[in-house]
């Protein structure tokens, strides 16, 4: 897999291809009651981490499948089992969308982008690059593009309109809060050294 690029040229097309726009959606519709007021916050998250990964990979190249599946499924755990330690559940949920779509080959490349992808450092083994470009396209999202490892910030600005934020990183700070309340030593139990 190619260096992940830390300041890529601009890119005239979509931010995101129609397509795997169209798979967020068909993908995430199994999930919406489990999402619930959430939905269109998490899909807009999952867009935008999407987005900013196809900016940070090499021009012309496009985002891999094991990318997408994570992608999909990164944070979805928050929801469907109602915690906020959700790696594994999030890579269980990835792990069933592969059987089922015949790409069980995936399974490591995608469980290793899921529990790596709040790594607050650089990662560094297995599926080095593909964990590390998504791990900086997430941490773009979530510090709202505080952070933005040579993503211009007009680019990064667009695609926050094109894909709202819904209350998403609201949802993110309640969770943190009552996370804090109920384990006080392990309030971010997702982060990764």
């Amino acid at each position: 897999m190619a260096q992940v690029s830390d300041a890529p040229p601009m890119k005239s097309a979509p931010f995101l291809e129609p397509a795997i726009v169209v798979r967020v959606d068909g993908e995430l519709e199994g999930f919406r009651e489990a999402l619930g007021p959430d939905a269109a916050a998490y899909r807009n998250h999952v867009c935008r981490v999407l987005a900013f990964t196809a900016r940070l990979l090499p021009p012309g190249r496009p985002i891999p499948e094991p990318l997408v599946f994570a992608g999909i499924f990164h944070d979805l755990g928050i929801w469907t089992d109602r915690t906020f330690d959700y790696l594994g559940p999030s890579r269980r949920l990835a792990a069933t969308a592969m059987e089922g779509a015949g790409r069980p080959g995936l399974a490591a490349e995608v469980e290793a982008v899921i529990e790596y992808h709040h790594k607050l450092t650089p990662y560094r083994g297995a599926f080095e690059a593909g964990v590390e470009v998504f791990r900086r396209a997430d941490l773009v999202d979530v510090s709202l593009g505080l952070v933005r490892f040579g993503l211009p910030g007009p680019f990064v600005s667009r695609v926050r309109r094109e894909f709202p934020n819904a209350g998403f990183h609201r949802r993110l700070v309640e969770l943190t809060f009552r996370q804090l309340l109920r384990t006080p030593l392990r309030p971010l139990p997702m982060l990764r050294w």
